[in-house]
């Protein structure tokens, strides 16, 4: 969607237009859905916190005002502060699925799966370590796949101000992988796919 249609359907839907709204819904909800999945490790509660930041979204539009950004950069604070509410409420970080809750599949190169498994583990240990706008770098550049400048307009922050946060969160993550004895690169090229 580009930015004027955007526009345009942001305007209606601070009208009442739900169809209008319900086209910003469909353009950008697996969008906020990714975000919260990847900074939770928790599906059922990324579907929860989705759904609450289009609530919240829909609550708050008469008040939105246009400031040059993206809708989604919008919609993207308003799934930070879900999470920040959602961690005050459980007072923890999140944490793995206990061992018995896991199920483990029979196949073939169970072996195979069983090393991709623990990758990904560490390096979702590895990304929670991060600062929360380390963390917000890493998932909207590796994950979403966005450019440096669309990360920089979603976040509110300049081109160089990213760059910084990604190489801090890089390094970070790089030294705490090689404890592991994971490759870094390889695991975010594997994250993108």
């Amino acid at each position: 969607m580009d930015r004027v249609e955007e526009q345009h359907l942001v305007a209606q839907a601070k009208r009442g237009d739900r169809e209008a709204f319900a086209e910003l819904y469909r353009a950008h909800v697996q969008a906020i859905y990714r975000y919260l999945a990847h900074r939770l490790n928790d599906r059922e509660m990324a579907d929860d916190l989705t759904g609450d930041v289009f609530v919240r979204a829909i609550e708050g539009l008469k008040e939105y005002n246009d400031t040059g950004r993206p809708f989604l950069a919008w919609l993207y604070r308003i799934a930070h502060a879900r999470l920040v509410d959602h961690y005050r409420r459980s007072a923890r970080r999140p944490t793995e699925a206990d061992v018995d809750d896991v199920p483990l599949p029979v196949e073939m190169n169970w072996d195979d799966r069983l090393l991709r498994q623990q990758a990904a583990t560490a390096l979702r240990e590895a990304i929670a370590q991060l600062t929360d706008e380390q963390q917000d770098v890493v998932i909207l550049r590796f994950v979403e796949g966005h450019r440096l400048e669309a990360v920089a307009q979603l976040l509110g922050k300049n081109a160089n101000a990213i760059k910084a946060l990604q190489h801090r969160a890089l390094k970070a993550l790089e030294i705490r992988l090689k404890r592991s004895g994971l490759d870094i690169e390889t695991l975010l090229a594997g994250l993108s796919s």
